[in-house]
């Protein structure tokens, strides 16, 4: 009989969750922070779900968040005109970079040196977090809000998603675009995948895969629901899915075939990405949860070690932990 999945579930968020990311690996495993519309982002253990720290002082939603790649930084993105940027192994907050309004995506360079950030102004901003008194790098030509801003090709170009139904390619220095995309719908998320050049932009009820080099599609998938994000396995054996219809859908990258879709979440799926080593991926709900999925169901993995096979064939079986006490720092 097929295993079926069961899903850590990670409490703690008040309101609906609405971006995640994970770090790369670190001599301490990886880990893992959640944007909420709490104004309150978590950062946990990233194979267990393990509540580690919360980071306090964002007077608003939090839209975007993302760590650096040795999880030593964090930065937030929130609808109080902030960007923020964190310590993320003591929890401090280093630097409030202030916006003309909303926030909404914030990535780091490989280096850690630089940040850029994007939001409802339509104005991509790269800030020398080494100067942090020096005016940022503006790059303006979207004519909507920007929801994801990434680095690529070894940070010397830059991809934006906007509501104005376009991504586009930048080059750095120049901040010309390069190339650009329009769709028929408002991207809904986007992620790009360094090794092999890739990018995966969701759009309605459509997961396209491009190179991220030349913008050429790859492929293309229909779902069966309005998709909110998609996240490729870092070896490209399968990518995940999740939106309106609370279910999380995973697919064989080569073929395209549906291999499994599951109800986990009790509310529309806003965010799914895949662990750095693969062996799991993270969803984060309008239910206010994130939940962590195991790639190969039933192997022996982080917490999923401690469950019984007969735990595992359970259909409702659900391991959950108890909510942080919200105000504790990092």
């Amino acid at each position: 009989m097929a295993m079926r999945q069961t899903p850590l579930t990670c409490s703690g968020h008040t309101r609906p969750v609405v971006d995640l990311a994970f770090s790369g690996i670190t001599p301490y495993g990886y880990f893992l922070i959640s944007a909420c519309k709490d104004g309150k982002p978590m950062l946990r253990q990233g194979d267990t779900g393990d509540w580690i720290g919360t980071f306090l002082g964002h007077k608003g939603a939090v839209w975007g968040a993302t760590l650096n790649k040795d999880a030593t930084k964090a930065a937030t993105a929130a609808a109080d005109f902030t960007a923020k940027v964190w310590d993320a192994v003591s929890g401090d907050e280093v630097l409030t970079l202030a916006h003309k309004h909303i926030v909404k995506s914030v990535n780091f360079t490989q280096d850690s040196n630089h940040l850029l950030t994007g939001g409802n102004d339509k104005v991509l901003r790269i800030y020398d977090l080494n100067k942090p008194d020096a005016e940022p790098q503006e790059i303006a030509g979207h004519n909507g809000t920007i929801k994801k801003a990434l680095w690529c090709n070894e940070d010397q170009q830059i991809l934006s998603a906007a509501d104005d139904k376009t991504v586009r390619l930048w080059d750095r220095s120049s901040a010309e675009v390069l190339k650009s995309l329009s769709f028929d719908a408002s991207v809904s998320s986007m992620e790009y995948m360094p090794d092999g050049h890739i990018v995966v932009i969701t759009y309605g009820k459509t997961i396209a895969f491009y190179n991220a080099l030349s913008l050429e599609l790859i492929k293309t998938v229909d779902a069966p629901a309005s998709i909110h994000s998609a996240s490729l396995h870092p070896e490209k054996d399968y990518f995940v899915a999740g939106g309106d219809d609370f279910k999380l859908y995973k697919y064989d990258y080569s073929t395209k075939e549906e291999l499994e879709s599951y109800k986990g979440h009790f509310g529309p799926v806003h965010c799914v990405r895949f662990s750095p080593d693969g062996e799991l991926y993270a969803s984060g709900s309008e239910d206010g949860t994130l939940r962590l999925w195991q790639t190969a169901v039933g192997k022996t993995y982080g917490l999923w070690k401690c469950l019984l096979p007969e735990e595992l064939i359970s259909e409702n079986s659900e391991t959950t932990y108890p909510a942080p006490a919200p105000e504790i720092k990092a």
